[in-house]
């Protein structure tokens, strides 16, 4: 909490100078959201009580300047009614743990807040954790000394902008403009999705509208910024950039009886730019906040983990990474080329480490106990386990977190291997469809966002057929469907809840889509064992699937 504290009392002073009297943080900027079980610690909530009120004593000499910061209270903001100029405010001693916003001007907290709609769907879990508050906020801000030409402001969290009353009950109380704080983690589509919401939420109010996003990456999720500003009409005031945290500054004038918004606008972005952007900013922070000095990666010549290796050298510069390419007896030659130019592109360190001494130690370890019996997967994963051995040790010598490099596809229909390739940190492309770990490696050959170097990736290494080379001649298709049918049936099952019946009067072939879905169902007990992963689609393998693995429903 210093931490998040002293960021706020830094980007105050800074946005004084500037003129600015209001500045917004973003929905639980104090403690970082979500930070889960934590605000059940009668401890974190004191901590977080504390480090609010360093910022107001720090920020008291700034006059007339006043702050909202979002932070968990168990004060009694649920019942708390209008503070500031002119408004009276009713106080009722009730002790109950709120996502709670207070509003700090010249050492004083002058307004509270706590959220009214509690999100509880997809990775939001509020209901555990927080009352739902009943009040309604409504303070003044800016103005010069006396008060004068103050405008009176409607505060609401997130998910309170979602629904029509806390806004229509804001402006009932006075409010000129609306200012939602916001922590609504990414995934592709989702910053169009918000702007269009908060123009219902404008056009029902008839109030301008700034909204204040959260970014940075916690655990699986992240936030990507993408700050905005709605005039009365809807009509977009200006936009902050994504994936950057920095100020983004809104003048309000006044303009007769209206409220006109002024402000930059950062253009639109493509959709694999957002996507990106997210991944490197969830390495980078995942890395960073965790104290990791670096990553380590199986580097296999394969689509996958080129792609990783370029997502991290983004994210943490060629020389906090590492790769080690582990061949086996089935390893083509082009793997090793491939591998090596790569490397020798984004300029990271790269190792060669044989597997095969190991590999054939083990099977004669073994041989006695499958003696009569043909090889079979339990061949293919000894080798993805001994080079997940050999990762680990590294990473336990060195210090480095291992990066795994399977995608969802794989995870979907368990074609991974335990303790194997599943092996390591933190999955970088865990929420990534193989079609679109494709697409995203062409758009990054085409793009260089970092300046890092352009095509990191060696062309062959996308046209040429995956394959997880564990046997001779092997390809990903002689176990799976081609991907294209693949995902496209795991983006109807598994992240839009569609049945086999809704899939097959789609179009799709009965048999593959029961096999589809059979293999989603009976590899549940892998997901559950393997590494928290960057979520950037509305439906990941994290805390948005929440299946038994003892099941027999089947439909």
């Amino acid at each position: 909490m210093p931490g998040n504290a002293q960021k706020i009392i830094d980007a105050a002073r800074t946005a004084y100078q500037d003129g600015v009297r209001l500045m917004l943080t973003p929905e639980l900027a104090i403690c970082g959201y979500a930070a889960e079980d934590l605000f059940l610690r009668p401890s974190f909530i004191q901590a977080c009580d504390d480090a609010v009120n360093l910022v107001a004593r720090e920020l008291a000499g700034l006059k007339g300047l006043s702050v909202v910061v979002g932070t968990p209270t168990n004060g009694d903001e649920g019942q708390n009614g209008l503070a500031g100029k002119g408004l009276r405010t009713k106080s009722v001693a009730v002790q109950q743990r709120h996502n709670a916003a207070r509003v700090l001007c010249e050492g004083r907290i002058i307004a509270s807040y706590a959220k009214r709609e509690l999100a509880n769907y997809q990775v939001f879990d509020e209901r555990r954790y927080f009352a739902q508050g009943q009040g309604i906020c409504v303070f003044q801000a800016g103005g010069d000394q006396a008060g004068d030409d103050a405008l009176s402001i409607g505060l609401l969290i997130c998910e309170d902008a979602w629904f029509e009353e806390p806004a229509r009950l804001a402006k009932n109380a006075g409010a000129e403009l609306l200012v939602v704080i916001n922590a609504s983690p990414f995934h592709v589509g989702k910053g169009g999705e918000r702007e269009l919401m908060m123009r219902e939420r404008v056009l029902a109010t008839g109030l301008p509208l700034v909204y204040a996003h959260l970014v940075g990456g916690q655990d699986e999720i992240v936030f990507e910024g993408h700050s905005f500003a709605l005039q009365a009409d809807g009509a977009l005031a200006g936009r902050a950039p994504s994936f950057q945290e920095n100020l983004f500054l809104v003048q309000a004038e006044r303009a007769q009886a209206a409220i006109k918004l002024v402000a930059s606008t950062d253009p639109d972005r493509s959709p694999e730019a957002d996507l990106w952007d997210a991944l490197v900013l969830g390495v980078r922070d995942y890395l960073g906040k965790n104290g990791f000095p670096g990553a380590i990666l199986g580097l296999s010549g394969g689509i996958d983990s080129a792609l990783v290796l370029a997502i991290a050298v983004d994210a943490l510069g060629a020389d906090k990474v590492r790769t080690v390419m582990m061949p086996s007896p089935y390893t083509a030659d082009i793997s090793w080329m491939d591998a090596r130019e790569m490397a020798g592109r984004v300029k990271v360190r790269y190792d060669e480490i044989s597997i095969v001494p190991e590999f054939e130690a083990f099977k004669a370890s073994l041989a006695g106990e499958f003696k009569g019996l043909k090889e079979d997967t339990t061949e293919e994963n000894l080798q993805a386990r001994i080079r997940g051995m050999f990762l680990m040790a590294l990473s336990n010598k060195f210090g480095s977190i291992v990066l795994t490099t399977g995608n969802k596809s794989e995870l979907a229909t368990g074609y991974c291997t335990l303790y194997g390739d599943m092996a390591g940190g933190f999955a970088v492309i865990k929420d990534l469809l193989k079609t679109t770990v494709f697409r995203l490696a062409r758009w990054r050959n085409a793009h260089d966002p970092y300046g890092t170097g352009s095509n990191p990736i060696p062309e062959r290494i996308i046209t040429r057929p995956p394959s997880a080379e564990l046997r001779p001649d092997q390809s990903d298709q002689d176990s799976l469907p081609p991907y294209d049918v693949l995902d496209a049936i795991l983006e109807r099952y598994m992240e839009n809840d569609q049945g086999v019946e809704a899939i097959v009067a789609a179009g799709f072939e009965r048999a593959l889509v029961e096999r589809v879905a059979r293999l989603i169902r009976i590899n549940e007990y892998k997901r559950r064992q393997s590494p928290v992963g960057i979520r950037v689609t509305h439906r990941s393998f994290g805390k948005d699937w929440r299946y038994p693995i003892t099941s027999k429903f089947h439909a």
